[in-house]
């Protein structure tokens, strides 16, 4: 009993200690961090190089990054690194949402490009979001988002085939900006007629788009915009990258 006893000390004692040097090699980029020696948007030094440092192995310095991560202040981006994040935009849901005004208004790089697009037959729920008929056509595309060159929402989005045809290539044409393709059709103006927020996890398609890892939290928001003449244009499901954004809702 006694020397069963002696060796359970002995494994607790040894997992103590490791679970303190993670978390203190942890702290220690999060300091780094904190006074800029790896700034945001930069690629922390690779594992081997901090293990080297601190006089760890590998797993150890995984499960720091790890922890680094799921405090928000690094990413990693599959077969490129782990990087610092930047602060959170600050996004507002309002009337009038507009994704280039927003990001280029806080001062950030946009960008965005057009992944793939489809004309399909509506289901029910995209059907009543656009008030259309069930099984009505509707062009289909998926969009990702960029601030400073990090993705930082993967959308996709429906209108109605008949009203907008070929509003994918417009798109394309028009500096992949949905409010300038709309404008070409001419809707000058729109606004947001419906909003619901929810939460998800990435799954490959999206970990990719965005370069996270599978599983991180996703900020997911449903809306559906409408013309001046209250007549439903858009309809959109984005799924943004939690740790990049801060979703504010206006009234």
């Amino acid at each position: 009993m006694t020397r069963r006893t002696a060796a359970a000390k002995r494994a607790e004692t040894k997992a103590a200690a490791g679970v303190a040097l993670w978390r203190r090699i942890a702290d220690d980029l999060e300091q780094s961090i904190a006074q800029g020696t790896f700034k945001a948007g930069t690629k922390l030094p690779a594992e081997t190089e901090i293990a080297e440092r601190f006089g760890v192995n590998r797993h150890t310095v995984r499960r720091a990054i790890a922890a680094l991560a799921e405090r928000g202040f690094v990413r990693a981006e599959r077969g490129s690194g782990t990087y610092v994040e930047a602060d959170r935009i600050a996004y507002p849901i309002r009337r009038r949402t507009r994704f280039s005004e927003i990001v280029g208004g806080a001062g950030h790089a946009v960008g965005g490009r057009l992944v793939a697009s489809s004309i399909e037959n509506a289901n029910g729920d995209i059907a009543r979001r656009l008030k259309l008929k069930s099984g009505a056509r509707v062009i289909r595309m998926e969009r990702v988002r960029q601030a400073d060159g990090i993705p930082i929402v993967a959308s996709t989005s429906w209108l109605p085939a008949d009203r907008f045809p070929n509003a994918a290539r417009v798109y394309a044409m028009s500096s992949n900006s949905m409010t300038r393709m709309l404008a070409n059709f001419g809707v000058r103006d729109f606004t947001r007629e419906s909003t619901r927020v929810t939460a998800a996890v990435a799954e490959a398609a999206d970990a990719e788009s965005l370069k996270l890892a599978l599983g991180r939290p996703l900020l997911v928001v449903e809306s559906v915009d409408a013309d001046t003449d209250c007549v439903p244009i858009l309809t959109t499901r984005s799924r943004f990258a939690s740790d990049r954004v801060a979703l504010v809702l206006e009234t």
